[in-house]
């Protein structure tokens, strides 16, 4: 198995995203294939290439401010294109990218094509709560969808719950301003509706009951979904930073909080996004791993990590296996 790595994306590009292969790379069991312009990365790289490392050139690159269909038009070469091609070819199962999140998703999309039974595809990302986290999507690729996706993201979350977060059968909350059966607009009334044939649906969830409650699966549009993730890294980032402003800079004074990093440091690690990696764009015939666009080395180490436990634990295959099975069965 291949995973492909897009260097030139991201706003720490090449740098970081070298870094971070090279960090991953003796704890892979797959190939890693380095893609970009080679002039402007290859000086980061030891002589010799760790053995399960090869690199592929491109000349271009995607800018993160890009206009998705402009980038998938007109720069064929980029490190992003290459990276996608050599998915659809057969040479490579993933792709990992820290650049340009719809440029990335619409690459992804137009090379690969969905899943047979999916009409939308949807990012998946695993957030914390006061037990073992969750899985929240659509987070970003998908803001203007009909009820009937949301059944096809719930079954793409369980497979996520299943095969990356060992949850034997996975349940699946509508995110809702209320957990009573009528609640919500015309939208989410018709999507509780149609999740309510499935046994794996537990009903509605409040924003708020996400981060107390035991729950495996939250299902939204991306236009909720990604507001949410959104304030939901502002709200850790305030709390990160009002701790340590609190904590005096001077010694003796520093000395007596000292015992408050033991209690900060798991919190830190349960809210940092790196810890994860990235976001895997689920409901392609590939698997396309986004990350986050300021993404350090460690993040990058991560994404590739659980890119590769996704390819050994056949997430994809799973998806187009259970979707087959579960709308084929309601459509019966």
């Amino acid at each position: 198995m291949s995973i492909a790595l897009d260097v030139m994306g991201g706003d720490h590009a090449p740098e970081a995203i070298v870094k971070g292969a090279l960090e991953a790379a003796p704890l892979l069991r797959t190939k890693l294939i380095l893609v970009g312009d080679l002039a402007k990365f290859k000086h980061l790289l030891p002589d010799p290439l760790p053995a399960n490392i090869v690199l592929v050139h491109a000349t271009q690159s995607v800018d993160m401010d890009e206009k998705p269909l402009d980038a998938y038009r007109k720069k064929k070469d980029s490190s992003l294109m290459v990276a996608a091609k050599l998915v659809k070819d057969g040479e490579a199962q993933a792709l990992v990218s820290a650049g340009n999140t719809g440029a990335a998703s619409a690459t992804s999309l137009l090379q690969w094509r969905q899943v047979e039974g999916v009409h939308r595809p949807a990012i998946a990302s695993h957030l914390p709560n006061k037990y073992d986290g969750f899985v929240m999507l659509d987070v970003g690729a998908s803001p203007d969808v009909d009820p009937e996706h949301i059944v096809e993201f719930a079954i793409m979350g369980r497979a996520y719950a299943q095969k990356l977060m060992g949850r034997a059968d996975p349940k699946v909350h509508l995110l809702n301003i209320g957990e009573e059966e009528g609640k919500g607009n015309a939208f989410a009334k018709q999507a509780h509706h149609l999740l309510q044939r499935h046994s794996w649906f537990a009903g509605n969830v409040e924003g708020k009951d996400m981060f107390s409650s035991r729950i495996d699966v939250v299902v939204c549009d991306a236009f909720v979904g990604n507001t949410v993730l959104k304030s939901c890294e502002g709200l850790a980032e305030l709390i990160i930073e009002t701790i340590r402003n609190e904590v005096p800079t001077r010694w003796p004074e520093k000395l007596l909080y000292w015992p408050v990093r033991k209690v900060t440091r798991p919190l830190r690690k349960k809210m940092d996004y790196s810890e994860v990696g990235g976001s895997p764009l689920l409901g392609l015939n590939g698997l396309c791993m986004i990350c986050h666009g300021r993404s350090s080395p460690k993040a990058i180490r991560n994404a590739l990590l659980t890119t590769e436990k996704a390819m050994e634990n056949g997430l994809v295959e799973t998806i187009k296996r259970t979707v087959c099975e579960e709308l084929g069965s309601i459509n019966e």
